[in-house]
């Protein structure tokens, strides 16, 4: 198969065969949001936090919109923080001056965790784990780590990094990292292709001191270089394990590992310059995800066709993600010659039909948000990604499902075809509920649930919310179903099925008795909307309750309503800072949904 897919690639026959395939239903399909010299966000430092915010969710918005399932958001870029650390300095390129923290606060990875998860949408917090300062003429604050501790600094140039031989080092990163795994609710921690420095900043004797005090025993100091590397990959592994052992760990190491490996590819490697040995991080089990930056096109000395599957070869069941040089695309992110429309697509083919390869990741975000890009964005959401997909599951990780999401309603909008569903989160199971899938099925596969919900094309959203709406095809007989997914992709039992008869616009299809929609905004400061649906003429009952079912608030007593869509206000001035429930009551049945007020 994949020497059949090579010689159409070569033939330029893969777009045409290919392109109907239906995509998988699991597939890690991410993007890189780059912070360090505002490469992706912000677009500037001293922005406004409204303008900040606004544009870090175009960028989600973009993502979700273009069938992604994945955002590896760089919040350490020079040994700072896109977060409140406890350890190191806010990040210049976040506020413009190290050290200075946003004004009105705000915290940049809470805000990314919460609205990426909304969105059906991976967060992983993606750290450069060595880098003190690549050159940044910008003063750096007191509490930064060239200041505190100097003597763990390795100098080329005008780059710092910490140096990698030094217990201490290795020690320092690994509570950073933990730190973030610990406080934030993140999918993944991601680590990029930065050990020990490129050239033209190779080290040659730099470290002769740590060599003699820490050498372990070695005599050769590339075998100690690559070790010590080692060392830290295993010792944030095992943290991990820890502090949030649902979390992934992933690396991008630079995408040749040994120069001639495989046979007719040359040029620098990681194994032997920057002493990046990923081979031996995949035998020992040290990472969940590879994701080598495999920034070439097919064909050369560099060739993609070649390089992808030989990472394969070495994964160790491992799952693997090709990192994809996206930026290639567009002359607003590079000045050399341009990849062709048809390059990254082919790749992610290539992808697909290499059975060990489990999805992409793409470099970087803004070429699929802002930038052209040879329509990518257009081929990933009308061609490639055109179905959602689920973030593949990880065999070793805790196979434990989710309860079933219940009470699943479905109506539709009135003179539309579309389709607002909702549903209650579960309250049990065996693990957390992290998305919800929402599956349509028509009525010709109605039949055999089970097989129908194992066809991506009967996937329509991923959410982690729990409302989603749809614009099912006209004329047939639709069966929704949710299903609640853990943390590694694990689904949970259905919940209830609801059928809905899809017509043309100017026909109603018949909506269930009610159906309560999430209230908004939630979390709520002054006041939360709800909109309700009933199905017929009803007199509604309709109560904000607290944790323990003592009513606090009654907007809706006994009152009667037409059939049709309806929304009441709470407003929550006079409640405590908490979680509360919204409850619909009509002619004995009950629908709700949780509401937080915040002060």
């Amino acid at each position: 198969m994949r020497l059949l897919l090579l010689l159409s690639l070569a033939l330029g026959l893969a777009g045409p065969a290919l392109a109907q395939e239906a995509p998988p239903k699991h597939e890690f399909r991410g993007a890189w949001i780059a912070t360090v010299i505002n490469l992706d966000w912000p677009s500037c430092r001293t922005c406004s936090v409204d303008v900040q915010q606004a544009e870090l969710l175009a960028h989600l918005d973009g993502l979700q919109a273009a069938g992604l399932n994945a955002a590896l958001f760089q919040v350490r870029a020079e040994s700072d923080a896109f977060y409140d650390s406890p350890f190191e300095p806010w990040s210049h390129w976040l506020t413009g001056e190290q050290g200075t923290a946003p004004s009105p606060y705000w915290d940049p990875l809470a805000f990314a965790v919460e609205e990426a998860h909304k969105r059906g949408l991976e967060l992983h917090a993606w750290f450069n784990p060595y880098r003190a300062d690549r050159g940044s003429d910008y003063p750096k604050a007191a509490s930064h780590v060239t200041n505190t501790n100097p003597e763990w600094i390795l100098t080329f140039n005008d780059i710092k990094i910490l140096d990698p031989g030094l217990p201490e080092v290795r020690d320092y990163v690994t509570s950073v990292v933990a730190d973030v795994a610990r406080r934030y609710d993140i999918d993944g921690v991601h680590f990029d292709d930065y050990f020990y420095p490129y050239p033209p900043n190779t080290i040659t004797n730099e470290d002769d001191a740590t060599f003699a005090q820490h050498n372990g025993g070695f005599t050769d100091r590339g075998n100690w270089r690559r070790f010590n590397i080692f060392r830290l990959v295993r010792q944030v592994r095992d943290s991990l394990q820890v502090v949030r052992p649902e979390a992934a760990f992933g690396i991008s190491p630079f995408g040749i590992w040994k120069n001639g490996v495989p046979a007719g590819i040359s040029g620098m490697d990681a194994h032997n310059t920057i002493y990046a040995d990923a081979v031996a991080w995949l035998e020992n089990d040290l990472v969940d995800y590879i994701t080598p930056q495999l920034y070439w096109a097919f064909g050369g000395s560099q060739d993609y066709g070649a390089l992808a599957p030989w990472w394969e070869s070495v994964r160790n069941e491992r799952h693997l993600y090709p990192g994809h040089g996206l930026y290639r695309s567009d002359r607003a992110t590079y000045s050399g010659s341009l990849f062709s429309a048809s390059e990254i697509p082919n790749q992610i083919r290539l992808n697909r039909a290499t059975e060990g390869i489990q999805g992409s990741v793409h470099f970087r975000a803004k070429n699929i948000t802002q930038f052209a890009s040879r329509g990518f964005a257009d081929s990933l959401r009308t061609d490639l990604y055109r179905t959602p997909a689920l973030p593949p599951p990880m065999a070793w990780k805790s196979q434990d499902a989710p309860g079933s999401p219940s009470a699943l309603v479905a109506a539709e909008r009135p003179g539309t075809t579309t389709v607002d569903l909702a549903w209650d989160a579960p309250t049990s199971g065996d693990a957390e509920a992290r998305f919800f899938a929402v599956y349509r099925i028509p009525s010709s596969e109605a039949g055999d649930l089970g097989a129908a919900m194992e066809q991506s094309t009967n996937l329509v959203a991923v959410t982690g919310e729990t409302t989603a709406s749809d614009v099912p095809p006209v004329n047939d007989v639709y069966t929704y179903v949710v299903t609640s997914v853990s943390a590694n992709s694990i689904e949970s039992a259905p919940s209830n099925v609801v059928a809905v008869q899809s017509s043309v616009a100017t026909e109603r299809a018949t909506p269930p008795a009610l159906a309560l929609a999430a209230p908004r905004p939630n979390p709520a400061r002054s006041h939360a909307e709800v909109g309700f649906t009933l199905r017929e003429p009803a007199r509604v009952t309709l109560r904000g309750v607290d944790v323990l079912g003592r009513e606090v608030a009654r907007l809706l007593d006994d009152a009667p309503r037409a059939a049709g869509s309806h929304s009441a206000t709470w407003q929550t001035a006079g409640a405590s800072s908490g979680t509360y429930l919204l409850v619909l009551e009509v002619d004995g049945q009950r629908a709700s949904r949780p509401v937080v007020v915040t002060r």
